[in-house]
């Protein structure tokens, strides 16, 4: 049974603006972590496997290897946070939580699927972020396809 949130009057659903606010917030803490991890990379590849400086980065099993690094840790980042409160660092800033239709905290699928659905929510022109200026609820394309909603918090008194 997953944890159901408080003040659920009191919340209404988010806009445009403090989307992209949090995106931002959170886009940074994601490429420090890739920073981190690409060095992590490079460190294993030029000292446990013994690549050569101008070999490392070459070749399709160490390109595919950190790309698929950084989308786990990508989604394993919003994935921890959306699931253990329904905020990440930059969603907090913003007042913004993402829970279940009748505000709950969503699960490990919900989750996965708004990170894939977000991610392809960037392909056409960010059409499936933009969506919430036409769902009359404010829904983006990923709280459409994992069954969420997005929402602000009133500020604490």
């Amino acid at each position: 049974m997953s944890r159901r949130f408080d003040h659920l009057d009191d919340a209404w659903p988010a806009g445009l603006g403090r989307r992209l606010g949090a995106m931002l917030y959170d886009g940074l803490l994601v490429l420090a972590l890739w920073v981190l991890l690409t060095a992590a990379h490079v460190a294993v590849s030029r000292l446990l496997l013994g690549i050569p400086p101008d070999r490392v980065g070459l070749g399709a099993v160490q390109v595919w290897s950190l790309r698929l690094l950084l989308a786990f840790a990508a989604g394993a980042f919003f994935t921890y946070f959306w699931t253990r409160g329904g905020m990440t660092l930059g969603m907090q800033a913003w007042r913004l939580r993402v829970q279940t239709r009748d505000g709950h905290a969503i699960g490990r699928r919900q989750s996965l699927a708004r990170c894939l659905i977000g991610g392809l929510a960037f392909l056409p022109l960010g059409l499936g972020h933009l969506w919430v200026l036409f769902d009359g609820e404010r829904r983006s394309w990923s709280d459409l396809a994992s069954g969420t909603r997005m929402v602000v918090l009133p500020r604490r008194r």
